[in-house]
Parts: C-alpha cells; sequence; structure tokens
C-alpha cells in the first residue's frame, strides 16, 4: 500500500521505532513521516530529522498542534513529492542507451525513473531482445547507487544445478573440484544491483533460497555453516508471462510475489 502519511513512535514493543523510520525511508523515500515520543530529546529529534523524518511531537500532545503538525507535514511531503516529479520527468530524457518517444516507450521510461529511486525489487516483463538488461541497466545507473557495482547473470545459459553456486558462492572443498572459495554473484554485487536474466528458469529449490536472501538480506554459500549479510538491489526478468509462469510451477508463488514490487512491461519494437 502506498501511505500519505506516518505516525511513528520512537517507543515500540519490539524495536526502535527509527529502526522502522529507516526502513521506510529506505524503501519508499516519498512518505512523510512525523515522529512522536514521550521523552523531548534532541538526540532523539537529530536522528530522527537525519534519517528523514519531517517532523518530531511529543506526549502528551495537543490535538490542534498535532492536526497542524500533520497539515503542514503534509504539505512539505507534497512539495517533495513535486520536485521529485519534475527531477524523474528531466531525468527521463537523460536515460542511458535508451531511445524512444512512443506513448509505450514514455511510459516504461517515466516507471523506470520512478523505480530508479528507490531500492526496491523490480520485475522485467517482455519478449526476448526487447531489451530488459538494458532497461535493468539504466535503473542502476538512475538509482542512488550507480557507483556500486551491476552484476548480471543470464540464468537460461547456466545449468540448473550450478546456478545456487554461482549466486550464492561455495566454500573451498564443499564439492568435487571446489579447490578455491567462491564468493558468488550475490556478495560481488554487495552495495549495487544484481540483475537475473531468465529468473523463470531456475529451479524451484533455487527459487527458494533466493526469496530466503531477498526476505533476510543474507547468503549462505554451499558448504558454509554461517550465513553472510548483502546489501543488494534485485532486479530480475522473463520473458514468460509471470501469471502463466506462475501457474504451470515455473516460477514460485511467493516469490513472484516479492518480486512485482514494481514491474516493468518492455514492449516489442513492432508495438
Amino acid at each position: 500500500h502506498v501511505f500519505d502519511l506516518v505516525l511513528l513512535d520512537v517507543n515500540l514493543p519490539d524495536r526502535s521505532g527509527l529502526e522502522v523510520l529507516k526502513s521506510i525511508k529506505r524503501d519508499n523515500s516519498d512518505v512523510g513521516v512525523m515522529m512522536i515520543t514521550a521523552h523531548d530529546s534532541s538526540q532523539v529529534a537529530f536522528q530522527a530529522s537525519k534519517q528523514g523524518a519531517e517532523s518530531y511531537i511529543t506526549k502528551p500532545w495537543d490535538n490542534d498542534k498535532l492536526l497542524l503538525e500533520i497539515r503542514n507535514t503534509l504539505d512539505k511531503s507534497r512539495l517533495q513529492v513535486e520536485n521529485i516529479q519534475l527531477r524523474r520527468a528531466l531525468k527521463r530524457f537523460n536515460l542511458p542507451n535508451i531511445i524512444g518517444k512512443s506513448d509505450k516507450m514514455q511510459k516504461v521510461m517515466d516507471l523506470l525513473v520512478q523505480v530508479a529511486a528507490s531500492r526496491a525489487t523490480v520485475l522485467i516483463t517482455g519478449e526476448s531482445g526487447t531489451g530488459k538488461e538494458l532497461v535493468a541497466r539504466a535503473i542502476h545507473e538512475s538509482g542512488p547507487n550507480r557507483a556500486a557495482p551491476f552484476v548480471a547473470l543470464n540464468c537460461a545459459a547456466l545449468p540448473k544445478d550450478l546456478i545456487e553456486s554461482e549466486l550464492f558462492g561455495y566454500k573451498r572443498g564443499a564439492f568435487s573440484g571446489a579447490t578455491n572459495e567462491y564468493l558468488g554473484l550475490f556478495r560481488a554485487a554487495d552495495g549495487g544491483t544484481l540483475f537475473l536474466d531468465e529468473v523463470t528458469e531456475m529451479s524451484p529449490e533455487t527459487q527458494s533460497k533466493l526469496l530466503r536472501a531477498i526476505q533476510e538480506r543474507c547468503v549462505r554459500p554451499v558448504g558454509a555453516t554461517r550465513e553472510t549479510p548483502v546489501d543488494v538491489r534485485l532486479i530480475a526478468s522473463t520473458n514468460r508471462d509471470p501469471h502463466q509462469a506462475v501457474a504451470s510451477g515455473q516460477l514460485r508463488q511467493d516469490l513472484y510475489y516479492r518480486l512485482q514490487a514494481s514491474v516493468l512491461e518492455v514492449p516489442p519494437l513492432r508495438d
């Protein structure tokens, strides 16, 4: 769901509101956040502002003051969104290596610039040859982590039993022929973007491990006993209809729901 404003208490039962604030701003930088606390602490206010909170109010509050703060925060958020939309419109004309003036391509480029601003997972659909990797690279190069690595893997080009070790790496001696430790593509893309082309070509078992890596933000190399944290933005693509791929068992439903945070459909040239 998309929200206009979040009222967020600093003291929550299970974790700090500042941690939640960080997660909110990482996944959706546009949403306005008003922090609420029982302690008028300048240090907490500074940390909240540093992590992107638009305003700050202490308990107990006056309802009129609270409503005024809400209105001011919403106004501030709307101005920020308008500013971002203007910048996106300008960026659309500077996308690397993508040319297109048709209505369909304009929609793709508008959405591309929009999703590039966040770190959310992206699923790119379209026929073979429509430029899905080009779109993935443009998302990376238009995003906040453009200086970090962009790592791509064509899942259809590797035997299914090798994709797991390619993605997650392996320890020395994990299997016959593993004479050295291999980091894997997740760790190679740490801080940047990992693009998985034709993700439906993965086995269901590897898809399950991929889902866990996305959810937990960590990977376990083949032969290892411990998981390694990673900070990777995942972009996947498929030339199949994702709904049909789920129905036929080629794409796990839970993985599809995780990937479909943003979906870009790249039209064929004939359209």
